[in-house]
C-alpha cells in the first residue's frame, strides 16, 4: 500500500469523506451484502450524503480491496496489492473477496430456486463487481469462483437448501455406524416409533362399525432389540401415544397381559421393565413442553431424530416388517397392496378384529420376538461370542445386564403415569366429575361433599390426567406433583369401562346422530297421535250432541253422578270379566257307541263345569 505521505491531500479529503460515510455500516455483515437490508442500513446510519452516492462508495470499497484507500479517487493511487491484477492479469482472491463469494452463494445458490453455479456467478458480478451496470476491469473469473466453490463445498447445506433436508438426511449423510454401537448396554437407549397397522378394525361396542386402522407404538431397547413397551391405539402419531408406550415400558407386564386375557410369567417379559438413560424418537412426538416432565422428573435424555429420519430407528422398522409378515396374511380386513379386481369384495368389509383382539395379537408377537426370534443381522461383540450368547433379544438383554449395565432403573408406576399421561381439565358438577361426557367420583369427592357444593354454589374445574386406552379411571393431580386422587366411573356409566377414549367418543357421536335422525320420525308420530286424539274427541262431541236431551238443566246433569258412576262400573265389570280357562281334557272317542247312561253322565259333567265357570265369572 502506498505511503500515506505520498497521497495528495486533496485525494485524502475525498477518501476520508467517502470512508466516513460508510465506515459505520460496512462491518454489519451479512446484512450489508443484501440489497434490501443494505438500503435500510444506509437510511438508518448515513446522514447528509445522497443515497446513490453512498451506494457508489460501497461498490468501490468492495471492488478495490475493502480497505480505506480503496476510496481514493483514482484506482492507480490506491497503492495496495489487494484487488489488483498481477502481471499475468490474474485476479487475486482475498479474504474480502471470499466474503463476497459466500454472500452471493447464500443469496443466489443456496435456496429452492435452484440457480446454476454459472448464473450465481453472473449475478454476483452484476451485484458486487460492476458500477452502474458496467463490469469492472478487475473481477474474479468463473473458473476461480468454481474452484473456490468446489474446494469449500458444503454438500449438506447444498442438498438441504436446494432440495430438502429430508433428501440429505436419507440419501447423502454419512453412515458412520449401527444403532447398536450407540448403546453400551440394556436400558442405555430406547427407540420409539409408530406405524399404522395394515388392517381395519371394528368397534367393541358394535361390530357393524368399522373404525379404521390402529396405530402401533413400539419402544425397543437398542442394545438387545427387546421390545420393552407397546401401545395399540387409534390415536395418531403424537405425544399421547408415545407417552403411553413409555409408561408401558416401565410398568408391570404380567398385569398388563392379564388385562388382555394373557397369562405370562415374570421371566417372559417383566425382565425388561425399566426406564432408559436416553430415548430416540421423532421430533414431533417428543418435543416442546410435553417432554419437560420426562426430563425434569426422571432425568431422561431425549435424542430426537431429524424430521423424516426414519432410518435412525431402522431396528424398529425391521421389527414392524416382521410383525406384518407374521400376521397380515391371516388377519381379516388386512390391506391388500394391489388394486381390487372387478367384483372382488372391498377388504375393509372383511374387518373382524376389534382393538382389544388386535392388541392380543401384538402382545403374542412381542413375546415371540423377545424370547425366541433369532436376530440374523445382529452384530455380536467379541465378549458375546466368547460367552456363547445367541442373538435372541432376551439372551442379549440378560447378558448385557450381567456384563454391561448392571442395575436397571426402577420408578414408581403411579408417579410415572402422573407425569406422562395426557392432561386436561374436568368439571365438578352436581351429578359427578364430568370429563368428555362421562361422570366420575372419588373418595375425596364423596368425603368432602363436592357434588352437594356444586349444586348449591356452582361447578368448578380440576386438573386431571387420564389414560386414553382405558377410561375406567381419571386422576386428579395435586400441586406437589406426587399426590393424586383416583376417580372411578359412576355405576350407571359402566358401559365406558375399559374402553378407549376414541370408542367412547365414537359411541357418543353415534348416539347424537341417532337421536337427531329419530327426531323427525318421532315428530311425525306425534302429529299422527294428535290427529287421532282430535278425531276421537270430535266423534265424542258429535255423539254427545246427538244424545243429550234438549232443555235438560245443568243441575240435573250433575246431580246423579254417583249413581251414574255405579251403573257404569257394573257394566264395565261385565264387559271386562277376567276368565281363566283350565286346559280342556283330551277326550278320546272310541269307535264303540256310548250307552244312554254313559252319554247322559258326560253331558251332565260338562254342563256342571260350564255353570261353575259362569258363576265364578259373575262373582268376580
Amino acid at each position: 500500500m502506498k505511503d500515506e505521505e505520498a497521497i495528495p491531500p486533496k485525494h485524502k479529503v475525498i477518501r476520508d469523506k467517502a470512508y466516513n460515510a460508510i465506515k459505520d455500516i460496512v462491518t454489519i455483515e451479512p446484512d450489508i451484502y443484501i440489497a434490501g437490508e443494505r438500503v435500510k442500513l444506509v437510511r438508518e446510519y448515513v446522514y447528509n450524503v445522497h443515497e446513490a452516492t453512498v451506494m457508489r462508495y460501497l461498490k468501490r470499497f468492495w471492488q478495490r480491496g475493502m480497505h480505506k484507500n480503496s476510496l481514493l479517487p483514482d484506482y492507480h493511487n490506491c497503492g495496495g496489492k489487494q484487488g489488483n491484477k498481477e502481471k499475468n492479469n490474474t485476479f487475486v482472491i482475498t479474504p474480502e473477496t471470499i466474503k463476497i463469494f459466500n454472500t452471493a452463494l447464500n443469496r443466489f445458490y443456496y435456496n429452492s430456486s435452484r440457480k446454476t453455479l454459472t448464473l450465481t456467478y453472473e449475478l454476483m458480478i452484476k451485484e458486487y463487481f460492476s458500477d452502474n451496470g458496467i463490469v469492472n476491469e478487475a473481477i474474479p473469473t468463473l473458473r476461480q469462483f468454481r474452484y473456490w466453490f468446489n474446494k469449500e463445498r458444503n454438500i449438506k447445506k447444498e442438498v438441504s437448501t436446494r432440495q430438502s433436508a429430508k433428501r440429505y438426511e436419507l440419501q447423502h449423510r454419512g453412515l458412520t455406524g449401527s444403532s447398536t454401537e450407540e448403546a453400551f448396554g440394556p436400558g442405555a437407549i430406547f427407540q420409539i416409533d409408530a406405524t399404522v397397522g395394515d388392517v381395519y378394525l371394528v368397534s367393541q361396542y358394535n361390530r357393524n362399525w368399522i373404525i379404521g386402522r390402529p396405530v402401533i407404538y413400539t419402544v425397543m431397547d437398542v442394545f438387545s432389540r427387546c421390545v420393552v413397551g407397546i401401545n395399540i391405539s387409534l390415536e395418531g402419531p403424537s405425544w399421547i401415544g408415545a407417552s403411553i408406550a413409555l409408561i408401558n415400558a416401565a410398568s408391570d407386564k404380567v398385569s398388563f397381559c392379564r388385562k388382555y386375557g394373557i397369562e405370562i410369567g415374570n421371566d417372559e417379559w417383566n425382565y425388561c421393565s425399566t426406564l432408559p438413560e436416553a430415548i430416540i424418537a421423532d421430533r414431533g412426538e417428543l418435543e416442546g413442553e410435553n417432554i419437560e416432565s420426562l426430563i425434569s422428573a426422571f432425568g431422561i435424555k431425549v435424542l430426537n431424530t431429524s424430521p423424516y429420519r426414519g432410518d435412525m430407528k431402522g431396528i424398529i422398522e425391521r421389527y414392524f416388517n416382521t410383525i406384518n409378515q407374521h400376521t397380515k396374511p391371516f388377519m381379516p380386513g388386512a390391506i391388500k397392496s394391489q388394486y381390487r379386481e372387478r367384483g372382488e369384495q372391498d377388504y375393509r368389509l372383511s374387518a373382524t378384529l376389534d382393538l382389544r383382539q388386535f392388541t392380543q395379537i401384538i402382545i403374542k408377537c412381542v413375546l415371540y420376538h423377545n424370547n425366541h426370534h433369532y436376530l440374523s443381522n445382529y452384530t455380536r461383540s467379541e465378549d458375546m461370542i466368547a460367552d456363547g450368547v445367541e442373538p435372541i433379544p432376551k439372551l442379549i438383554w440378560e447378558w448385557g445386564v450381567a456384563n454391561r449395565t448392571g442395575r436397571l432403573r426402577t420408578v414408581d408406576e403411579d408417579l410415572l403415569k402422573l407425569n406422562l399421561l395426557p392432561k386436561d381439565k374436568a368439571t365438578v358438577t352436581q351429578h359427578g366429575i364430568k370429563f368428555k361426557g362421562m361422570l366420575f367420583g372419588s373418595k375425596t369427592s364423596l368425603k368432602e361433599r363436592w357434588f352437594e357444593k356444586a349444586r348449591n354454589n356452582g361447578s368448578w374445574k380440576v386438573d386431571i390426567s387420564y389414560d386414553p386406552r382405558d377410561m375406567s379411571y381419571i386422576y386428579i393431580k395435586y400441586e406437589d406433583g406426587r399426590k393424586f386422587d383416583k376417580c372411578f366411573l359412576l355405576e350407571h356409566q359402566s358401559r365406558y369401562k375399559e374402553k378407549p377414549i376414541e370408542e367412547v367418543t365414537y359411541l357418543m357421536e353415534y348416539e347424537k346422530m341417532q337421536a337427531k335422525a329419530s327426531k323427525k320420525v318421532e315428530l311425525q308420530n306425534k302429529i299422527d297421535l294428535l290427529n287421532d286424539i282430535e278425531e276421537i274427541i270430535e266423534q265424542a262431541k258429535e255423539e254427545t250432541k246427538n244424545e243429550v236431551e234438549e232443555g235438560i238443566s245443568k243441575k240435573r246433569r250433575i246431580q246423579n253422578i254417583r249413581d251414574n258412576r255405579h251403573f257404569e262400573k257394573q257394566q264395565e265389570r261385565k264387559q271386562n270379566i277376567i276368565e281363566i280357562r283350565p286346559e280342556e281334557p283330551n277326550i278320546v272317542v272310541e269307535e264303540k257307541a256310548y250307552g244312554d247312561a254313559e252319554q247322559n253322565l258326560v253331558e251332565l259333567l260338562l254342563k256342571a263345569q260350564k255353570e261353575g265357570k259362569d258363576r265364578a265369572g259373575f262373582d268376580t
